[in-house]
């Protein structure tokens, strides 16, 4: 089940890594009827100098058209690519993401969070 609030569990492995690669967060996106997606323009707007002085950068962004495979619970799909995890966690805690963080809350019905390991290898570390 998707929510929009984190799990506690995953934001302590995300602070407690120790890895220093980049990491891409896939959000998958439920807006709101009512202002949703203006919303979400406002925080992009707001997030885009956040994300570029960490060195982060959208990787994709766009509207979900066809559900080719699974449920059709969701309007969009965002791909951003962070310099590590350190990185991502040190934006999301900062004052200055805190403050339009709201601008987020508000567009959305809900959301996921995925963080995922840009290696070209579909099996997770450890796991074959």
């Amino acid at each position: 089940m998707s929510s929009n609030v984190p799990r506690p569990e995953a934001i302590q492995a995300l602070t407690q890594s120790t890895d220093p690669s980049k990491v891409v967060m896939l959000n998958l996106l439920k807006f709101k009827p009512a202002g949703g997606v203006e919303s979400y323009r406002k925080y992009v707007e707001h997030v885009t100098p956040i994300l570029q002085k960490i060195g982060a950068r959208v990787v994709y962004a766009g509207p979900v058209t066809e559900v080719v495979i699974g449920n059709p619970d969701w309007d969009a799909i965002l791909l951003v690519e962070y310099p590590s995890r350190k990185a991502f966690m040190g934006m999301v805690t900062s004052p200055e993401y805190q403050a339009i963080h709201h601008f987020r809350d508000e567009a959305l019905i809900r959301g996921e969070l995925h963080a995922t390991a840009p290696t070209g290898d579909i099996a997770p570390a450890g796991k074959t």
